[in-house]
């Protein structure tokens, strides 16, 4: 499957963004970790295992990351109108740690959006605590048991808040679980978008 490298405008920002699986059953948006970038999620087989089973993979590089250079416009717009402008249906919104932050907090605040969140130790668990409840979308979390940067414990309040929530912990995994066990995450993954009806 062709990945296709393009740069969108969203919310005034030139975004690069990585495009796969053309016109997919389902699309999913992939955000990225402090430390990464959009080019991760092809480095990894992501983009072409997600293609595979039908499903549009759309990976971005937040601004200041990757190849999109810095703005001051808000992840929540910049994903706003992305959501808006490529989405042919409500997609599922895919984020590791400080994706993850990004993600919960645009689901929060246009949960109607999307078909479906996965979380993948997100940080920002406690800033946004009081507003889980807005999330009503199918979510799925995944963590790596031996997480140092966003402990375990943080999935008690978000299966607490969230009212369609289930956790999958990745035994002896490390914070970025997506590496190192590669093979489970893409196993939950397909299984969740799977599930969506």
């Amino acid at each position: 499957m062709t990945v296709h490298s393009r740069t969108l405008t969203l919310a005034s920002c030139a975004i690069h963004c990585l495009d796969s699986g053309g016109e997919g059953d389902r699309e999913i948006v992939l955000l990225h970790g402090m430390k990464f970038q959009a080019a991760t999620w092809q480095e990894l087989g992501t983009l072409d295992i997600l293609a595979d089973q039908n499903l549009r993979a759309l990976a971005l590089d937040m601004p200041g990351f990757g190849r999109s250079p810095a703005c001051e416009t808000s992840s929540d717009s910049i994903l706003h109108d992305l959501v808006r402008s490529e989405c042919h249906k409500p997609p599922v919104l895919l984020g590791p740690s400080m994706g993850g932050r990004i993600a919960m907090e645009y689901a929060i605040a246009h949960p109607s959006t999307l078909a479906g969140l996965i979380l993948v130790g997100p940080v920002g668990i406690e800033e946004n605590r009081g507003q889980l409840q807005k999330i009503d979308v199918p979510t799925l979390l995944i963590w790596g048991e031996e997480d140092q940067v966003s402990p375990l414990d943080g999935s008690d309040i978000l299966l607490a808040g969230l009212g369609k929530a289930r956790l999958e912990v990745i035994p002896g995994a490390p914070h970025p679980c997506y590496l190192d066990h590669s093979r489970r995450f893409h196993d939950l993954v397909l299984d969740f978008c799977g599930s969506l009806t």
